[in-house]
């Protein structure tokens, strides 16, 4: 799995549509994931304008990264990370979402993903990582727990108000692989 940074559009030059219809496939395959945090309007049925426009605004916030996962040539995920978590809570980045090919869970894609940018920020020397859970997301809970994260907090998102656990995990042990 290799991570390859997409770079936001600029005026006159959007998404390439092969890669818009990668992303909404991607997005759609997690139905059941975007059913439970309200993102679309209808999470049976996301719409490259719809892709294009959540991922807009994400570039939005300053420091953040849009990073793709292929395997062998096929998009295979989503992360999308802050350089600084935007709470008052401290300097750590923040993985805002890490989205695997729903077709594609359980085989070890989202581990691996996950990995690879928490390398990414221990190469940039950083020594934690926040991330949010919705409370309503117990599989979530247990893939981040798994990987070493700990809940330290519980609080509403910033964006909806939803309940969620707040995880942190230190960086400065060795990667799991």
């Amino acid at each position: 799995m290799i991570l390859e940074p997409l770079l936001p559009p600029t005026p006159g030059r959007p998404l390439p549509e092969p890669l818009l219809a990668e992303l909404t496939a991607l997005y759609a395959s997690n139905h059941a994931f975007h059913t439970l945090t309200g993102d679309f309007p209808d999470p049976h049925d996301i719409r490259p304008e719809q892709v294009a426009h959540a991922l807009s605004e994400e570039w939005s916030r300053p420091g953040t990264d849009v990073l793709l996962a292929r395997s062998f040539g096929h998009l295979t995920g989503i992360a999308i990370t802050l350089a600084r978590h935007p709470g008052p809570a401290g300097p750590d980045p923040r993985i805002g979402l890490l989205l695997v090919d729903a077709s594609l869970h359980g085989q070890g894609h989202g581990r691996r993903l996950a990995t690879l940018v928490e390398d990414r920020f221990r190469a940039a020397d950083r020594a934690a990582v926040r991330l949010a859970v919705l409370d309503d997301n117990p599989k979530a809970l247990a893939f981040w727990t798994a990987l070493g994260h700990e809940v330290i907090d519980r609080r509403e998102d910033r964006r909806l108000g939803r309940p969620c656990a707040v995880l942190r995990k230190e960086l400065t042990a060795s990667k799991l692989y």
